[in-house]
């Protein structure tokens, strides 16, 4: 599937828990830790603010693919974990 084609697994949520949000954004003034769901994902583990204005600009930026999806949610958990550790500032 090309990954422009690529839609949210249903039922994943992975990248609302995952990584950190350090920037304050509509519902979560003091930003998101790393591992805590994300007050706007769904019973369904779907973002309430996909397409939303409100939406912060690191989660607009994520764009679902093969490679940090996986193929199933527990791989995108792991990926995404990752990177969060991958990406913390003063690691080498």
């Amino acid at each position: 599937m090309p990954q422009s084609d690529l839609l949210c697994r249903p039922h994943c949520g992975a990248c609302c828990i995952a990584p950190s949000i350090t920037q304050p954004f509509w519902g979560m003034p003091h930003g998101k830790p790393a591992g805590m769901a994300c007050v706007h994902l769904n019973t369904a583990m779907q973002c309430r603010l996909f397409r939303d204005v409100r939406r912060p600009a690191c989660c607009s930026g994520l764009h679902p693919e093969i490679a940090m999806c996986g193929s199933n949610r527990e791989e995108a958990l792991v990926f995404l974990r990752h990177l969060e550790q991958a990406t913390l500032p003063g690691v080498p």
